[in-house]
């Protein structure tokens, strides 16, 4: 899984690096922060809506469309793929991680 990952940032690393015509990635770029931004709001919301409808396949697809929005995020922040990576390493062995839930939380 994570040669999945690895092998997408680097082609977006690359994008940035060798601009190419026609590349939505490139387009990205062009655009700057805002608009990767803007992206990443809205597979957030798409993600959501998909998964509130249950519709796994759906699902799936903008799950992806937001990873790739966040891997471009991360690039143009200049945040390193193994940052990430190291920091869900660290919270995966925490023990007892569950933080206490406002009544407010327990009924939305």
């Amino acid at each position: 899984m994570n040669d999945t990952l690895e092998s997408l940032y680097q082609v977006i690393l690359d994008r940035r690096q060798y601009p190419q015509e026609g590349s939505y990635t490139c387009y990205l770029f062009e655009k700057g922060l805002d608009k990767i931004l803007k992206k990443v709001g809205e597979e957030s919301a798409e993600t959501i809506i998909a998964a509130k409808n249950a519709i796994p396949n759906d699902t799936v697809g903008e799950i992806s469309d937001l990873i790739y929005h966040l891997l471009v995020m991360m690039a143009e922040l200049n945040i390193p793929l193994e940052a990430v990576m190291a920091e869900l390493g660290r919270r995966s062995l925490k023990i007892g991680n569950l933080k206490q839930m406002h009544v407010t939380d327990r009924e939305s």
